[in-house]
């Protein structure tokens, strides 16, 4: 079995690791704040090792409502702790969906590069045999317009 083991403001909580780790805490910080008021001025005076021995009739009823799953509060805790993972697994689908969103829209653009690309090649390739064709007809032209020349004034 594994153990949890923390401190806060020089108390020490260990319970069982299947022990809720919220629980836990707020365990700890509940009868940490009871100690304090209750003997905040006197800690510094404790001699005997023992001086606060009534404060275990406190902590075992503040362990038994804690242990206790039928407990409102305990009940109340758990209840939040599940709102708390139902609202970030709400959260992490909304994430999701809106990734998936973005890669449709993304898709969509790429598709539409990819056909515009298309068309442009078949364009630019249409534009070369335009621009090839243009050339042998100025050449033909020119050949025929040397040919006329040649024939009726230079002769």
């Amino acid at each position: 079995k594994q153990w949890y083991q923390r401190r806060v403001r020089g108390f020490l909580i260990i319970c069982q690791n299947s022990f809720s780790k919220k629980l836990a805490f707020s365990f700890l910080s509940e009868l940490s704040t009871e100690f304090l008021e209750s003997y905040a001025g006197k800690v510094d005076q404790a001699h005997r090792p023992y001086m606060f021995i009534e404060f275990e009739t406190r902590i075992g009823k503040l362990m038994r409502l804690y242990t206790d799953s039928r407990s409102p509060k305990q009940l109340n805790k758990i209840n939040t702790e599940l709102a708390d993972v139902q609202r970030i697994m709400v959260q992490n689908i909304e994430d999701v969906i809106q990734r998936g969103e973005q890669l449709s829209v993304l898709d969509s653009k790429a598709n539409n590069l990819s056909m515009m690309s298309q068309q442009y090649k078949k364009e630019s390739h249409q534009l070369n045999i335009n621009a090839q064709q243009w050339k042998y007809i100025a050449c033909g032209v020119g050949f025929v317009l040397l040919f006329l020349f040649m024939r009726y004034w230079v002769l």
